[in-house]
Protein backbone atom coordinates (compact mmCIF):
# COMPACT_ATOMS: atom_id res chain seq x y z
CA UNK A 1 0.00 0.00 0.00
CA UNK A 2 1.16 3.60 -1.30
CA UNK A 3 2.56 5.57 1.88
CA UNK A 4 -0.46 8.26 2.14
CA UNK A 5 0.42 11.86 3.58
CA UNK A 6 -2.87 13.07 5.59
CA UNK A 7 -2.71 16.56 7.02
CA UNK A 8 -5.00 17.92 9.65
CA UNK A 9 -5.58 20.97 11.43
CA UNK A 10 -6.49 21.53 15.56
CA UNK A 11 -5.29 19.08 17.73
CA UNK A 12 -5.63 15.82 15.96
CA UNK A 13 -2.60 16.79 13.60
CA UNK A 14 -0.10 15.83 16.19
CA UNK A 15 -1.41 12.10 15.47
CA UNK A 16 -0.27 11.89 12.15
CA UNK A 17 3.11 11.79 12.06
CA UNK A 18 4.52 8.45 11.73
CA UNK A 19 1.17 6.98 12.25
CA UNK A 20 1.03 3.99 9.35
CA UNK A 21 4.79 3.30 10.61
CA UNK A 22 3.22 2.98 14.56
CA UNK A 23 -0.32 1.29 13.33
CA UNK A 24 2.13 -1.54 11.81
CA UNK A 25 4.56 -1.99 14.75
CA UNK A 26 1.69 -2.08 16.84
CA UNK A 27 -0.12 -4.86 14.67
CA UNK A 28 2.87 -6.92 14.64
CA UNK A 29 3.75 -7.28 18.09
CA UNK A 30 -0.14 -7.68 18.93
CA UNK A 31 0.16 -10.52 16.49
CA UNK A 32 3.07 -12.15 18.04
CA UNK A 33 1.52 -12.36 21.47
CA UNK A 34 -1.79 -13.23 21.06
CA UNK A 35 -2.27 -14.50 17.61
CA UNK A 36 -3.39 -13.17 14.79
CA UNK A 37 -6.98 -14.35 14.66
CA UNK A 38 -7.39 -13.01 17.81
CA UNK A 39 -6.12 -9.59 17.22
CA UNK A 40 -8.67 -7.00 16.83
CA UNK A 41 -8.39 -3.54 14.77
CA UNK A 42 -9.52 -1.61 17.99
CA UNK A 43 -6.69 -3.46 19.87
CA UNK A 44 -4.19 -2.30 17.35
CA UNK A 45 -4.86 1.23 17.16
CA UNK A 46 -5.43 1.63 21.30
CA UNK A 47 -1.71 0.16 21.23
CA UNK A 48 -0.74 2.74 18.65
CA UNK A 49 -2.26 5.08 20.74
CA UNK A 50 -4.88 5.86 17.66
CA UNK A 51 -7.92 5.48 16.56
CA UNK A 52 -9.76 2.81 14.35
CA UNK A 53 -11.45 5.45 11.99
CA UNK A 54 -7.01 6.45 11.59
CA UNK A 55 -6.55 3.17 11.10
CA UNK A 56 -8.79 2.05 7.62
CA UNK A 57 -7.24 5.37 6.35
CA UNK A 58 -3.99 3.40 6.24
CA UNK A 59 -5.38 -0.25 5.60
CA UNK A 60 -8.26 -2.00 4.84
CA UNK A 61 -8.32 -5.03 6.97
CA UNK A 62 -5.33 -6.43 9.50
CA UNK A 63 -4.33 -8.48 6.75
CA UNK A 64 -3.11 -5.72 5.04
CA UNK A 65 -0.68 -4.87 7.46
CA UNK A 66 1.43 -7.91 6.54
CA UNK A 67 0.52 -7.47 3.00
CA UNK A 68 0.11 -4.01 1.78
CA UNK A 69 2.30 -2.69 -0.74
CA UNK A 70 2.58 -5.92 -2.16
CA UNK A 71 0.42 -5.18 -4.97
CA UNK A 72 2.97 -2.77 -6.57
CA UNK A 73 5.20 -5.47 -7.14
CA UNK A 74 3.85 -7.05 -9.93
CA UNK A 75 3.50 -4.02 -12.05
CA UNK A 76 7.38 -2.99 -10.81
CA UNK A 77 8.08 -6.48 -12.47
CA UNK A 78 6.54 -5.34 -15.50
CA UNK A 79 8.39 -2.65 -15.91
CA UNK A 80 11.28 -3.92 -15.56
CA UNK A 81 10.76 -6.31 -18.02
CA UNK A 82 9.27 -3.32 -20.73
CA UNK A 83 12.43 -1.01 -20.21
CA UNK A 84 14.83 -4.50 -20.47
CA UNK A 85 16.74 -4.23 -24.36
CA UNK A 86 14.50 -6.66 -26.26
CA UNK A 87 17.41 -8.54 -27.37
CA UNK A 88 17.81 -9.71 -24.09
CA UNK A 89 16.83 -13.28 -23.44
CA UNK A 90 14.70 -14.67 -20.11
CA UNK A 91 17.14 -16.16 -18.30
CA UNK A 92 19.60 -13.66 -19.08
CA UNK A 93 17.49 -11.17 -18.16
CA UNK A 94 16.60 -12.61 -14.50
CA UNK A 95 20.38 -13.19 -13.84
CA UNK A 96 21.51 -9.43 -14.85
CA UNK A 97 17.85 -7.65 -13.21
CA UNK A 98 16.74 -10.39 -9.96
CA UNK A 99 19.18 -9.50 -7.05
CA UNK A 100 19.36 -5.68 -8.01
CA UNK A 101 14.97 -5.59 -7.94
CA UNK A 102 14.97 -7.93 -5.21
CA UNK A 103 17.05 -5.72 -2.94
CA UNK A 104 15.12 -2.13 -3.97
CA UNK A 105 11.92 -4.00 -3.17
CA UNK A 106 12.30 -6.14 -0.34
CA UNK A 107 16.36 -5.07 0.96
CA UNK A 108 15.14 -2.62 3.31
CA UNK A 109 12.82 -4.04 4.92
CA UNK A 110 14.69 -7.53 6.68
CA UNK A 111 13.29 -7.28 10.51
CA UNK A 112 9.87 -6.89 9.45
CA UNK A 113 9.27 -9.71 6.91
CA UNK A 114 11.19 -11.58 9.00
CA UNK A 115 8.52 -10.98 11.51
CA UNK A 116 5.79 -10.98 8.79
CA UNK A 117 6.59 -14.82 8.01
CA UNK A 118 7.13 -15.86 11.48
CA UNK A 119 2.56 -14.47 11.48
CA UNK A 120 1.64 -16.10 8.12
CA UNK A 121 3.16 -19.41 8.76
CA UNK A 122 1.20 -19.60 11.90
CA UNK A 123 -2.73 -18.89 10.01
CA UNK A 124 -3.94 -20.98 7.24
CA UNK A 125 -5.52 -18.07 5.92
CA UNK A 126 -2.97 -16.03 5.70
CA UNK A 127 -0.69 -18.96 3.85
CA UNK A 128 -3.61 -19.00 1.43
CA UNK A 129 -3.48 -14.93 0.94
CA UNK A 130 0.48 -15.68 0.48
CA UNK A 131 0.21 -17.98 -2.09
CA UNK A 132 -2.18 -15.58 -4.48
CA UNK A 133 0.12 -12.80 -3.83
CA UNK A 134 2.66 -15.30 -5.44
CA UNK A 135 0.48 -16.47 -8.14
CA UNK A 136 -0.39 -12.97 -9.04
CA UNK A 137 3.35 -12.12 -8.85
CA UNK A 138 4.35 -14.78 -11.12
CA UNK A 139 1.38 -14.02 -13.65
CA UNK A 140 2.58 -10.74 -13.78
CA UNK A 141 6.18 -11.96 -14.59
CA UNK A 142 4.84 -14.60 -17.48
CA UNK A 143 2.88 -11.88 -19.04
CA UNK A 144 5.89 -9.63 -18.92
CA UNK A 145 7.68 -12.06 -20.95
CA UNK A 146 5.25 -12.80 -23.39
CA UNK A 147 5.25 -9.18 -24.45
CA UNK A 148 8.61 -9.08 -24.98
CA UNK A 149 7.90 -11.98 -27.55
CA UNK A 150 8.73 -15.15 -25.55
CA UNK A 151 6.55 -17.66 -26.37
CA UNK A 152 4.35 -18.94 -22.89
CA UNK A 153 5.87 -21.93 -22.61
CA UNK A 154 9.61 -20.57 -21.95
CA UNK A 155 7.99 -17.66 -20.46
CA UNK A 156 5.91 -19.82 -17.44
CA UNK A 157 9.34 -21.79 -17.52
CA UNK A 158 11.49 -17.94 -16.86
CA UNK A 159 8.97 -17.18 -14.28
CA UNK A 160 9.10 -20.29 -12.40
CA UNK A 161 13.10 -19.75 -12.36
CA UNK A 162 12.54 -15.71 -10.96
CA UNK A 163 10.18 -17.07 -8.42
CA UNK A 164 12.45 -20.49 -7.10
CA UNK A 165 15.61 -17.93 -6.68
CA UNK A 166 13.64 -14.98 -5.31
CA UNK A 167 11.72 -17.31 -2.23
CA UNK A 168 15.47 -19.27 -2.15
CA UNK A 169 17.22 -15.89 -1.71
CA UNK A 170 14.52 -14.62 0.56
CA UNK A 171 14.56 -17.47 2.74
CA UNK A 172 17.51 -17.59 3.81
CA UNK A 173 18.22 -13.44 4.04
CA UNK A 174 15.26 -14.17 6.67
CA UNK A 175 16.99 -17.09 8.18
CA UNK A 176 20.21 -14.95 8.57
CA UNK A 177 20.92 -11.74 10.38
CA UNK A 178 20.42 -9.53 8.06
CA UNK A 179 23.96 -8.53 7.95
CA UNK A 180 24.40 -9.08 4.27
CA UNK A 181 22.32 -7.21 1.79
CA UNK A 182 19.82 -9.63 -0.29
CA UNK A 183 21.27 -8.92 -3.37
CA UNK A 184 23.98 -11.45 -2.28
CA UNK A 185 21.49 -13.79 -1.05
CA UNK A 186 20.15 -13.48 -4.81
CA UNK A 187 23.67 -13.60 -6.16
CA UNK A 188 24.50 -16.61 -4.29
CA UNK A 189 21.26 -18.88 -5.17
CA UNK A 190 21.99 -18.06 -9.31
CA UNK A 191 25.40 -18.93 -8.81
CA UNK A 192 24.29 -22.01 -7.49
CA UNK A 193 21.63 -22.84 -9.99
CA UNK A 194 24.43 -22.26 -12.57
CA UNK A 195 26.46 -24.75 -11.18
CA UNK A 196 23.89 -27.38 -11.15
CA UNK A 197 22.45 -26.57 -14.48
CA UNK A 198 26.31 -27.26 -15.57
CA UNK A 199 25.74 -30.72 -14.48
CA UNK A 200 23.15 -31.33 -16.80
CA UNK A 201 23.81 -33.65 -19.99
CA UNK A 202 21.66 -32.09 -22.09
CA UNK A 203 22.48 -33.87 -25.24
CA UNK A 204 21.02 -37.07 -23.44
CA UNK A 205 17.49 -35.63 -23.56
CA UNK A 206 15.46 -36.82 -25.97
Amino acid sequence: MTRRVITYTGVMARWQTGAQDRLEQAALALFLEQGFSETTVPQIAARAGLTTRTFFRYFADKREVLFGGDESVPALVQHMLAQAPPEVRPVSLIVSQLASFAETVFGHRHQVLGIRHQIIRTDQGLRERELQKKATLKAAIVDGFVQRGTDELTATLAADLAMMVLGTALARWLTSDGSAPLSTAVAQVLAAFRTLASEVEWTTIP
